[in-house]
């Protein structure tokens, strides 16, 4: 039995998430299950809709606010009282945080940030990137039970109807290590990277911040966002770290990314080489950059940029 632990985020399965159950239907004929943690869960029409053959649900007030402890305990426990052998989750922030917590718990092999998945005698058999995604590995886990975190942006989410019936979860909230009062956040309105199909980046070619609204304009005519190398971000333009791309930022893997003045560092392109077609517009011909894209522009992107802005406008 496979278990998939789904985020929420204003009410809404995350597509991340829808991606993940989506791989799971598709590797297994046996039960599926949507697992929702939370004081208000919501999700099970649409969890239905992509594949789970039942929805789990652990609501507790304490459960209001993300807590890696109380989290990994609730996940832990469903495994445990489901009788799962297979955990997936997304790689976004909370998995990655969350999931190999559960994994210790359970004493179980974990994979993380896996590209693909397939099951062999019954056991499940990942692949990742490894070396700054220079390579990928194919790894097998000797454990009982099996975690793994996917990528955003890799695996399809696929509808596939199914009955869908919804369990709850008698949450055990005590004992607590840590309990958070208070989440401060900024406010958005933008897509996440990790989850965007479409990612217009910007360098140290850019040569300062207020040049980052030609990459807005292209981002906006395409629905995508806009992103950073870490050069743009450390020169003090005002680029938060939340848009850098990178071993050290966000890895991201979406449809299209538009590499504006960036020369293809081995950093930036840990966390970008994973992106289905990857367009580089960059003034020098040797940019390593090159090597990885799908097309390259050779020329100044303060005019093929908004060329490019232009064009894609006319064109709806």
């Amino acid at each position: 039995m496979i278990l998939v632990f789904c985020e929420l985020k204003e009410g809404k399965i995350r597509k991340a998430s829808l991606e993940a159950l989506s791989e799971a239907r598709r590797l297994t004929s046996d039960p599926v299950g949507a697992l929702f943690v939370g004081a208000s869960t919501a999700g099970a029409e649409e969890a239905a809709a992509y594949g789970a053959d039942f929805i789990l649900k652990a609501e507790n007030p304490a459960l209001a606010a993300y807590s890696s402890d109380l989290y990994a305990r609730t996940l832990a426990q469903a495994v445990k009282t489901k009788g799962a052998t297979i955990l997936l989750g997304a790689a976004t922030p909370m998995g990655k945080d969350v999931l190999p917590r559960v994994a210790a718990r359970l004493d179980a092999g974990y994979a993380a940030e896996v590209t693909g998945l397939s099951l062999k005698d019954g056991k499940l058999q990942a692949e990742r990137p490894v070396y700054a995604c220079k390579a990928f590995a194919t790894v097998d886990f000797p454990s009982a039970i099996q975690v793994v975190s996917t990528r955003p942006n890799v695996f399809t989410a696929t509808p596939n109807a199914k009955a869908g019936t919804v369990e709850t979860l008698a949450v055990e909230a005590t004992d607590f290590k840590a309990v958070v009062k208070e989440i401060l956040a900024k406010a958005g309105g933008k897509q996440d990277l990790t989850e965007a199909d479409v990612i217009v980046s910007g360098g140290r070619g850019m040569k300062d911040g207020e040049n980052f609204k030609i990459l807005e304009a292209l981002a906006e005519a395409l629905g995508g966002v806009v992103g950073a190398s870490r050069a743009a971000v450390d020169a003090g333009w005002g680029i938060p770290h939340s848009a850098q791309v990178g071993q050290t930022g966000k890895v991201v893997s979406p449809t299209l990314y538009i590499a504006c003045g960036i020369s293809g560092a081995i950093q930036h392109v840990a966390g970008m080489s994973g992106s289905k077609v990857i367009v580089a517009i960059n003034k020098d011909p040797e940019a390593p950059i090159f090597k990885l894209a799908t097309y390259g522009i050779v020329g100044d992107l303060f005019e093929i940029v908004p060329a490019l802005t232009q064009a894609i406008k006319a064109s709806k």
